[in-house]
C-alpha cells in the first residue's frame, strides 16, 4: 500500500505499512468464535515535528492503533518500525529502549495520576525504573520538566487532587516527556477539559513540539482541535482508511463521503464550510463482527452503486491524498462544480 510520502526514509519517527489488529471474540457455548477485525492494512509515518491526527467515529478502531503504536500491543501483521527499527523483530533490550521512545498522554487526567503519589515522585517514577540517577537529579530534571509545562516547581510535594483538570494534564505531559521521547501518543487529550482549557493545552503541545522536535499521533473525534493542530490526517471507518493526506486539502476540499459526513456535521457559526459538501448519513455503524461485503462505508454512504457493494475499494493516490472510493473521480468533479458556482 502506498504511503504519502517515500517510506523507509531516515527522518522518519514512526512508520506502519500494512498495519493490522484483530481479536477472537467468543460468541457463546456452542457458537464458534468470530474474528473482530478492529484495524485492517493501515499505512502511514511521522516525521520529527509532525502531527498525524486520526479521526473517526466511536469504535473505527482508533484506540486500537494508539496502543499498537504505544507498543502496548503488537498487530496482528504488518509492518511498525521506530526510529528505522523493526518493532516485531527488536530484542528484548532493543524492545526496551524503544519503549522509551514512545509515550502516551491519556484521555482522562483524574484518572491517569496515582492518587497516592505526589507530583514528584509521579515525575520521577520514570526515570526510577529507566536510568540510574541519583534521586537528586531526578528530582531537579522532574522540577525543571514541571516548569516547562506551566507549573511552578513548588508543586513538586502536592498531590493530583489538589489541582484542576488543566493542571492534571499538563503533569502528565510532563510525565510523558520525562524520558525524552521521539513520538507521543495523546488518546483524545483535551475532551475532558473546558473549551478554554482545551486551547491552553493544545498551545502547549504545539510549543513543545516546536521546541523539542516531538512527533504526535493525535487521537480525537473533535474536528476543531485536529484542525488547529494536525500537519496529516487519517480519517478511519470500521478500522479502514477511508482517506488520508495533508490537513489543508481534505478540510478544503474533502472527496470521500464520510470525510464530507464528519466535516459537514462539525458545528460552526458559517453555514457551510467552503468545498464541504452537507452529507446526513442514514443508518447505523455496521457491526464490526459483520462489515458489509463491498466497501465498508457502503451501506451509509448517499452515493453508493452496485459496484460498491459487491467490491472493496483499493486505497490508491488521488487528487493528493490517498482515497479508498470507487466514485471518486466523480464526487471530485461534482466538487470542483460545487466551487465553481460558490465563487
Amino acid at each position: 500500500m502506498s504511503i504519502p510520502s517515500t517510506p523507509d526514509a531516515p527522518e522518519a519517527v514512526v512508520q506502519a505499512h500494512g498495519l493490522s489488529q484483530s481479536y477472537r471474540i467468543g460468541q457463546g457455548l456452542f457458537r464458534p468464535p468470530a474474528m473482530l477485525h478492529a484495524v485492517q492494512n493501515l499505512g502511514f509515518r511521522i516525521d520529527a515535528g509532525r502531527t498525524l491526527a486520526v479521526v473517526g467515529e466511536s469504535g473505527c478502531g482508533k484506540s486500537t492503533l494508539a496502543r499498537m503504536v504505544a507498543l502496548a500491543e503488537a498487530p496482528t501483521t504488518g509492518r511498525l518500525m521506530l526510529g528505522g527499527m523493526l518493532v516485531p523483530g527488536a530484542s528484548a533490550a532493543q524492545q526496551a529502549a524503544l519503549r522509551r521512545k514512545v509515550q502516551m498522554v491519556f484521555q482522562n487526567p483524574y484518572a491517569s495520576l496515582n492518587p497516592r503519589q505526589t507530583i514528584g515522585q509521579i515525575l520521577q517514577g520514570p526515570l526510577q525504573i529507566n536510568t540510574d540517577l541519583h534521586p537528586r537529579a531526578q528530582r531537579a530534571q522532574a522540577a525543571q520538566m514541571l516548569e516547562r509545562v506551566g507549573l511552578r516547581s513548588e508543586s513538586m510535594d502536592r498531590y493530583p487532587h489538589m489541582f484542576s483538570g488543566g493542571q492534571r494534564q499538563r503533569i502528565a505531559i510532563a510525565r510523558a516527556l520525562m524520558l525524552s521521547p521521539a513520538l507521543l501518543v495523546a488518546d483524545e487529550p483535551v475532551s475532558a477539559l473546558d473549551v478554554s482549557i482545551q486551547a491552553q493545552i493544545l498551545n502547549l503541545l504545539a510549543d513543545l513540539q516546536a521546541s523539542l522536535g516531538l512527533a504526535y499521533l493525535f487521537i480525537s473525534h473533535d474536528l476543531g482541535v485536529v484542525r488547529h493542530i494536525a500537519h496529516e490526517v487519517l480519517v478511519m471507518y470500521l478500522g479502514q482508511t477511508m482517506e488520508q493526506g495533508d490537513k489543508n486539502a481534505i478540510f478544503t476540499r474533502p472527496l470521500h463521503p464520510y470525510t464530507q459526513a464528519l466535516l459537514g456535521s462539525a458545528p460552526t457559526l458559517r453555514r457551510g464550510l467552503p468545498g464541504v459538501k452537507r452529507v446526513v448519513l442514514q443508518g447505523e455503524l455496521p457491526s464490526p463482527l459483520a462489515p458489509p461485503d463491498g466497501c465498508v462505508f457502503c451501506t451509509r454512504c448517499p452515493h453508493a452503486t452496485p459496484r460498491c457493494h459487491q467490491e472493496r475499494p483499493l486505497l490508491q493516490a488521488f487528487h493528493g491524498r490517498l482515497i479508498a472510493c470507487h466514485e471518486a473521480a466523480t464526487l471530485a468533479k461534482s466538487a470542483a462544480a460545487a466551487n465553481t458556482v460558490t465563487q
